[in-house]
């Protein structure tokens, strides 16, 4: 009986783990819209005071600034969720509210020419709402660079090309530095067989993200310092800190793995 006993138990625990690895790997992910890719879904306690959660559109702030201008000077965490912003911080001018003061861009509550004051809530706080936004990202789309992944567009092509203008410096929040000479591209070998390597380019990634947003936290400074592998990548780490949430995804392999094998 015991013998029986012990061996529904292991089949049951067997069953689990089947489950269980069923659930994370050997399954073709859904890829988001284009549209939704990078979105973030900050709720920082709005639905827990009956507002809804903000739905925060990269495309449209990345189409317009540099990532280092709000993950360094306006002090925006890497990883969704965890800047803690309040409506209180926003009002006194932080985070989002050193944008979005009726000035540089539309304030949580603005004043009509005929005097009538106007909420903007809905404007961020629209998860689950039908809001007509403004600007439509399949219109902005058509005007940019195509790429086969992501949001399917080719942001570092429409900045080439002088389509896209980044405001990189917010008066109050933003230090005036003297400009640096990019440092020379970077080959960075791969142990997989026929795998080609990397050709990091520095003056591509400093464009929008300056040395700040990746030294010294994520990467160490000096090439080499701190091995890294694919798996890393994948779990958010390094070059997956943005690759695959808001920079394109890690599918795209010949994006990076560029140096051609003869």
């Amino acid at each position: 009986m015991k013998k029986l006993v012990m061996g529904v138990v292991l089949l049951l625990v067997a069953a689990g783990f089947s489950v269980a690895g069923a659930e994370t790997f050997g399954v073709k992910k859904k890829r988001p819209k284009l549209s939704e890719f990078g979105r973030v879904v900050i709720d920082n306690g709005s639905t827990a005071k009956g507002q809804a959660a903000v739905a925060f559109p990269h495309w449209l702030h990345r189409s317009k600034f540099t990532c280092r201008l709000c993950h360094v000077d306006l002090g925006f965490a890497m990883q969704a969720g965890v800047t803690g912003i309040t409506e209180a911080d926003n009002r006194a001018g932080l985070y989002c509210g050193a944008c979005h003061d009726g000035k540089l861009a539309f304030a949580a509550v603005e004043t009509g020419t005929d005097g009538v004051k106007q909420e903007n809530c809905e404007r961020c706080h629209s998860v689950g709402k039908n809001v007509k936004f403004k600007n439509d990202f399949n219109s902005f789309r058509r005007t940019m660079p195509r790429e086969r992944f992501g949001n399917g567009i080719d942001w570092l092509k429409a900045e080439e090309e002088g389509l896209l203008k980044l405001v990189d410096y917010h008066e109050g929040y933003s230090v005036n530095h003297a400009k640096i000479k990019d440092p020379e591209d970077i080959d960075l070998s791969v142990k997989e067989d026929k795998m080609p390597d990397i050709i990091f380019s520095h003056r591509k990634h400093a464009v929008w993200n300056g040395c700040e947003t990746c030294h010294p936290e994520i990467f160490p400074i000096r090439k080499g310092a701190k091995p890294y592998s694919m798996q890393d990548i994948f779990d958010g780490r390094f070059c997956g800190v943005c690759h695959d949430k808001v920079a394109f995804p890690n599918i795209d392999c010949q994006r990076c793995h560029s140096r051609p094998v003869f």
